[in-house]
């Protein structure tokens, strides 16, 4: 089942979420196989949350993959939002 994930950055955390970021990344690439999309959400070019969409069975299998993620351990998060995603487009081939 997809679920979309929505996280909005507290102000001025910015330094929290590069100083972590390396390690975010790593968190992603090791649950590559659940990612459908996903990026930081911008203001201009400033980086002030994430959207993610991904593949997991489960909602509980979502919230465990985020409350490993190094960014929530960090307490970067002002807000995070989950629901459950139809993917539509672009049509499977």
């Amino acid at each position: 089942m997809a679920f979309m994930i929505y996280c909005l950055d507290k102000p001025d955390h910015l330094e929290v979420r590069l100083a972590n970021r390396p390690a975010h990344v790593e968190h992603l690439i090791a649950h590559e196989s659940h990612l459908i999309t996903g990026g930081p959400l911008l203001d201009g070019e400033k980086m002030i949350g994430s959207l993610l969409v991904v593949d997991f069975a489960t909602r509980e299998e979502v919230d465990a993959f985020l409350a490993a993620d190094p960014y929530a351990k960090a307490d970067l998060f002002q807000s995070v939002t989950v629901r459950p995603y139809k993917n539509v487009f672009p049509r499977a081939q």
